[in-house]
């Protein structure tokens, strides 16, 4: 089950580079984003969301107002440039407290933090975890069959127009679907690392200093945007 992001920001830069952050992991989904607290407020009157991403400094209403007054919440992670802000915004219980600049390897670990937290709130309620994490396969519908693929079996992904080849240790399969369609289905084990191509972190072989990852013989072509996730995966 994808986890439900909102970002509000009023830089668009800054809700860019979450926007950018949110597509390289799987099972994250942005289902909106705002430039002020009021919009935002609005929509959540009306609408599921499990994760906000929310600056402090914002016209009308801060970040910090909008968390004390708003009934209705999702998680919240905190963004700012503002260190001063991180006491008050903890003693809010948030999940976390992001400076911007906000890098990938920084961003996921607070991903990381909610998904930690999520699994101890449902194991106190008694109730089964539901996160994609949970769940070790796959369903694509290629030639008229209901193909089911291990996550395990999976080397890499990649895409060719409306289409993903999805390559396993012994075949690929063709589904019609769009590559970021797709990424939202996959556990975060896997990892977008260029607009065509998603891998499994798990198959790689070795990483090597040019702009490529090879899995078994095939190197993959790490794209300027997703150099981020290779830092990441060496600092795993």
């Amino acid at each position: 089950m994808s986890i439900k992001c909102m970002v509000v920001d009023d830089e668009p830069l800054a809700i860019k580079v979450l926007e950018n952050h949110i597509m390289k992991v799987p099972d994250l989904e942005l289902v909106a984003t705002f430039d002020n607290s009021i919009s935002a407020g609005h929509f959540l009157e009306n609408s599921s969301v499990d994760l906000l991403f929310l600056d402090i400094q914002m016209p009308v209403v801060t970040g910090i107002e909008f968390i004390k007054n708003t009934a209705i919440q999702p998680k919240v992670i905190l963004t700012t440039a503002y260190r001063e802000y991180a006491l008050e915004g903890y003693e809010l219980d948030i999940i976390d407290y992001l400076l911007k600049p906000i890098s990938f390897i920084r961003f996921y670990k607070s991903i990381n933090k909610y998904k930690a937290l999520q699994t101890v709130s449902q194991q106190n309620a008694g109730l089964p975890s539901e996160t994609s994490e949970t769940v070790d396969y796959i369903f694509v519908n290629s030639n008229k069959r209901m193909i089911r693929i291990a996550f395990a079996d999976m080397l890499f992904i990649d895409s060719i127009k409306d289409y993903v080849r999805i390559h396993t240790e012994n075949d690929t399969i063709i589904t019609k679907d769009k590559i970021s369609s797709f990424v939202q289905k996959l556990p975060s084990i896997f990892l977008r690392v260029h607009r065509s191509y998603i891998i499994n972190s798990q198959k790689i072989t070795s990483l090597t200093s040019k702009d490529v990852v090879l899995i078994g013989g095939m190197e993959i072509p790490i794209g300027a945007s997703y150099k981020e996730n290779i830092e990441f995966l060496k600092n795993r």
